[in-house]
């Protein structure tokens, strides 16, 4: 155990006695009772399977035993597949997981792959619970009693990183950013918040998803005259992009920043501090921001030797308040669970959060920095907190139309 985990051991197991003092007694599943099942529709093979992955499968897991492993007399199952992050294959498994009585759906990496469940559970009346694709408009338009919107959401993320940089400074940006629907509404979303705070949008230059060379882009970037490069890319192209941005030496000397929206601690982790010096970005989720989330993040960290990124936190929420809900209303039917899971209150590791009517989960997000390598206590210990953006700020309002959703 690092040396960032190790100093912290005393209070996150006070934390973690606690949360098993607050755990339900567990009941014995009545025989023949129909499984409650739960699927983690996922990346197990591809650019997100760090991010989410079997990770995101152990925390469904863990939410499970810590509600008790049977509802309303059922035993609850996690299934999980790999949607090797095509719209058609996640639409296919999600199709026969709720044919089959899967009750709820999980994760969902990349807004195609979303969209695809999120259709076949209208039509199915089922349950979703988006904890990776991030566009607005999962709750803006697509909004019904079966969704929640887990995952920090294009328009949140850009008001909380953009918002910030604009206001210390950071005020001409270029953008390189993914060609895929969430690289361009990140770009948009992030555009509008920049020139709303009196920055300016100098431009910006597009890649393929799976790029391995940004040698054209960062050229573009450099001659642009901005001061900040902001990175419209998630996963293993966001995680090239600023390797190569650092030795291309773009913000050597601090000549120019990186603004990063979407980043997960593998990420960081994966590229090393050096690498990453200058980058700021903004997460509703941090292993090590509050006695709650350290306890969760040990607990996460003996199984999978490496701390749980913001998805497969989210993932563990997601389930355990799916579970709560369902027990609260007395039935696995998707509207009376979806309303029970907006009336209840979420512990969002510490933090006060709830779930909007149209299904956005409302939390503050907080804007970070990486770490200077003399900062960092350890492996894990990556990120210093740089502000607070509460998430009546953060997240757009209600539509009206998702109102009664």
């Amino acid at each position: 155990m690092n040396d960032a985990i190790g100093r912290r051991s005393v209070l996150a197991g006070a934390a973690g006695l606690a949360a098993t003092a607050a755990r339900p007694a567990r009941a014995q599943a009545t025989p023949g009772a129909n499984p409650v099942k739960i699927g983690v529709l996922t990346d197990e093979s591809g650019p997100y399977r760090d991010s989410g992955g079997p990770g995101s499968v152990f925390a469904a897991q863990m939410a499970v035993k810590d509600f008790g492993d049977t509802l309303l007399g059922a035993p609850i199952e996690i299934v999980h597949a790999d949607t090797q992050n095509k719209p058609d294959v996640a639409g296919s498994v999600a199709r026969a997981w709720f044919d089959q009585g899967v009750d709820a759906i999980t994760d969902l990496p990349v807004t195609p792959v979303a969209l695809s469940a999120v259709q076949i559970a209208k039509e199915k009346n089922r349950t979703v619970m988006i904890t990776a694709a991030a566009v607005t408009d999962f709750t803006a338009k697509l909004c019904s009693p079966g969704l929640t919107h887990w995952a920090d959401d294009t328009h949140a993320l850009t008001q909380a990183t953009a918002q910030t940089v604009v206001k210390s400074g950071g005020k001409k940006w270029f953008f390189i950013t993914v060609d895929y629907t969430f690289g361009r509404a990140l770009e948009q979303a992030a555009k509008a918040v920049i020139e709303a705070n009196g920055g300016s949008f100098l431009g910006s230059t597009y890649f393929p998803p799976g790029n391995s060379d940004f040698a054209s882009q960062l050229v573009q970037a450099q001659s642009s005259g901005a001061d900040v490069i902001g990175c419209g890319s998630v996963g293993n192209d966001q995680v090239n992009l600023i390797k190569q941005a650092g030795e291309f030496g773009l913000t050597r000397g601090g000549a120019k920043r990186l603004a990063a929206f979407l980043v997960y601690i593998t990420d960081i982790h994966a590229l090393g501090l050096p690498a990453c010096q200058g980058l700021t970005f903004s997460t509703g989720f941090y292993w090590d921001q509050l006695p709650q989330a350290r306890a969760f993040g040990q607990r996460f960290f003996a199984e999978r030797q490496a701390m749980p990124t913001k998805n497969q936190a989210s993932v563990y929420l997601s389930v355990l308040h799916w579970l709560r809900a369902a027990a609260k209303a007395g039935t696995r039917d998707t509207v009376a669970v979806g309303k029970a899971m907006r009336a209840l209150p979420v512990d969002y590791f510490g933090h006060p959060a709830s779930v909007r009517q149209d299904g956005r989960v409302m939390c503050d997000l907080t804007l970070y920095r990486t770490k200077q390598p003399d900062e960092s206590h350890g492996p894990w210990d990556l990120y210093a907190a740089a502000g607070t953006l509460p998430a009546d700020q953060a997240f757009l309002p209600m539509a009206p139309a998702c109102a009664s959703a």
